[in-house]
């Protein structure tokens, strides 16, 4: 030592006495300081924060504003109406259903202390990952969130909701919780609260719920969008699921005896879902479209969209589409008669217009009326494409081409070939559809369909017959779809709202991306042409099925092929239609496009047009054939979706 005293340090840091990599290692007893000291800043911040937030007022649930819904032009469409809520006290609830709601949402809610640590935990990590920030939170959590919070999906509100849950449960009685929770959930069916949701599934008083149909309205609660039995077959599955679930959960919970659990083992199908009169008509479906737009763009739930004070802009053309409801109508008066022929009885059409500059959803048809078929016609993913799949075999067989050889000769009557392909849509032929799926392979047109706006689960297994149509797209997606021929091999991925706001302020997500190249300008020219000189086969004579109907050997059996009719037009290219499961094509275009409506490469603003024809009777597994629809005239019905558009196009 050099005889100076040594100073004393309150950090060991690097360490005194080590050499080498010791030297830097932190000390166990520094470890320990550093947590400790990060544990009491935390508990100084939790301090603060706990401190500065306060519980707010209740948000007057029945007060609030409805949401309004705009067409393209600004004017209102709909303002979906005030918040369905009629409050009760816990003692007209029955214990049964309490059970069944703390069971299946939160079993320890007489022991917590109102917030999940796990639940708080999980949100952080799915909002970083950019997953969803809901799940895993207590039953105080959620009554908290109903009551007092705004709908937004951020940190700053999940811990405003997880502070605000700790004082809640300090402040108010478990009973008095749970009273709130009940009343201001979200059920679906337009309904919050237990009271409403019990009218609205049952048409009885809470009070009056048996056991079974209370663990049904307690498997809502999970999202009733998911869990709704009446919405579709897969929710109905889901919700048989969950009801026997919670069931079993009441057993394992004490709240029911194996005895009582027994007597439980029919599904209380609750009423069918029924929509409210200012939804008639194409209403309804328009805002079915939009509130999937939104949800996708936003995260936000039908719970969410239900507490109101939303301001959502559409891209729907309010003229265009009466005009499209109005040309169904006139086909269906002309052509169809339920009361003489039952081959026209259950024929149901979808349709829907896209514009090729930018995807937006202009117009659609989804059924005679929102409030009494409840499904979307434009937006089922049922109807087999049939001979409307057949021009991207040939564009995907032509994008081959072009790539291969470039500006160069091309080989010409080969099977398979792109000229083959456009002999076979003129002629109605198949075997050439499936020749080429083997020489290029299924998994390039696959490919091509979905770059082109299909979805995935919408297509059919990759086998043999996958080039003649046997996927089932959506009116929106095909229209879309069709929309890269029209413009010069872009896509624009479809949209249907423009912007959205709640209580005046801006919600995000509604930024759209740029179109991606597809085909190639020349391709997409390619396929324009020859699709125009195929409409004007079809819709030379109206009425008329264009030509016979030539069968290939690998279709379905003959009284099963005509399962749907489809027609496409597009802005310059015309347009295709085909039946379902049959082989057969045609093909339609717009024989009155006045200059400036559109150039083949996406410029002016008239829109695809895919519309869909097909028999549907409620229940029944498969689609029924249409062998007789409208008459011997009709060429197995595969007429009448041409008559929709030319109808639609001529309309003032």
């Amino acid at each position: 030592m050099d005889g100076r005293k040594k100073r004393r340090r309150y950090i060991d840091y690097p360490r005194q006495g080590r050499t080498g990599v010791r030297r830097w290692l932190p000390s166990w007893r520094l470890w320990l300081g550093s947590f400790g000291f990060l544990l009491a800043c935390l508990a100084g911040l939790f301090a603060v924060v706990y401190a500065k937030i306060d519980i707010p007022g209740e948000n007057a649930l029945a007060a609030r504003e409805a949401t309004v819904y705009y067409w393209a032009d600004g004017s209102q469409m709909v303002s979906v109406g005030a918040v369905n809520r009629q409050n009760i006290s816990l003692d007209k609830v029955p214990k049964h259903v309490q059970n069944a709601v703390i069971a299946a949402e939160n079993a320890t809610f007489y022991d917590d202390h109102g917030v999940s640590f796990t639940g708080i935990g999980r949100a952080v990590v799915n909002m970083v990952s950019g997953g969803d920030t809901q799940g895993g939170s207590t039953i105080t959590q959620q009554f908290v969130k109903n009551t007092y919070l705004s709908p937004e999906q951020s940190a700053t509100r999940k811990m405003k909701e997880f502070i605000i849950a700790l004082k809640v449960n300090n402040q108010k009685s478990k009973q008095e919780i749970l009273r709130g929770y009940l009343n201001t959930s979200w059920f679906g069916r337009g309904s919050n609260g237990v009271q409403a949701a019990a009218h609205a599934y049952y048409g009885i008083d809470a009070k009056d719920l048996n056991p079974s149909q209370g663990a049904l309205l307690a498997a809502l609660l999970k999202g009733s969008e998911q869990y709704d039995p009446g919405l579709s077959k897969a929710n109905h599955k889901r919700a048989v699921a969950r009801w026997k679930w919670i069931l079993d959960r009441l057993v394992v919970t004490g709240a029911m005896s194996k005895q009582e659990r027994a007597r439980y083992q029919t599904f209380p199908e609750p009423r069918p879902v029924a929509k409210p009169t200012s939804q008639a008509g194409q209403i309804g479906y328009l805002v079915d479209i939009a509130n999937k737009f939104v949800k996708s763009a936003t995260g936000l739930t039908d719970k969410d969209l239900a507490r109101g004070g939303y301001r959502i802009h559409t891209t729907f053309d309010k003229q265009r589409t009466l005009r499209l409801e109005q040309a169904v109508s006139d086909v269906r008066k002309r052509t169809l008669d339920p009361k003489k022929r039952a081959e026209d009885t259950f024929v149901e059409f979808g349709a829907a217009s896209v514009r090729p500059g930018d995807g937006a959803i202009v117009a659609l048809y989804g059924g005679a009326d929102a409030t009494t078929h409840f499904v979307n016609n434009a937006d089922t993913s049922a109807v087999p494409a049939g001979s409307a799949f057949k021009p991207f075999v040939l564009a995907a067989v032509l994008q081959q081409e072009a790539e291969r050889y470039g500006s160069g000769p091309r080989p010409t009557g080969s099977a398979g070939s792109g000229d083959d392909l456009r002999g076979a849509l003129m002629q109605g032929e198949s075997p050439p559809f499936v020749q080429a799926g083997k020489q290029i392979g299924l998994g390039p047109i696959r490919d091509l369909v979905l770059s082109a706006g299909l979805r995935k689960e919408s297509l059919a297994q990759l086998e043999q017959t996958f080039p003649l149509g046997t996927s089932a797209p959506s009116a929106i997606r095909l229209a879309s779809a069709y929309t890269t021929f029209a413009n010069g091999g872009l896509h624009a991925e479809p949209y249907a709202v423009t912007r959205m706001s709640y209580q005046g302020k801006n919600v995000s997500g509604f930024d759209r991306g740029e179109p991606q190249q597809v085909l190639t300008p020349d391709v997409a020219l390619e396929m324009t042409t020859t699709l125009e000189g195929l409409g004007w086969r079809t819709l030379s004579t109206p009425g008329k099925p264009p030509m016979r109907h030539q069968v290939a050997a690998a279709t379905t059996e003959s009284g099963d092929r005509m399962k749907s009719a489809w027609f496409v037009g597009t802005p310059s290219a015309g347009g295709f239609w085909g039946p379902g499961e049959s082989p057969a094509p045609g093909n339609g275009v717009r024989a009155d496009r006045a200059p400036g409506d559109g150039d083949g490469n996406g410029n002016g603003t008239e829109p695809t047009t895919a519309i869909a024809m097909f028999r549907n009777k409620p229940g029944a597994p498969q689609l029924l054939p249409l062998n007789g629809v409208g008459g011997p005239d009709t060429g197995l019905g595969t007429s009448l979706p041409p008559q929709v558009w030319t109808a639609y196009q001529n309309a003032s």
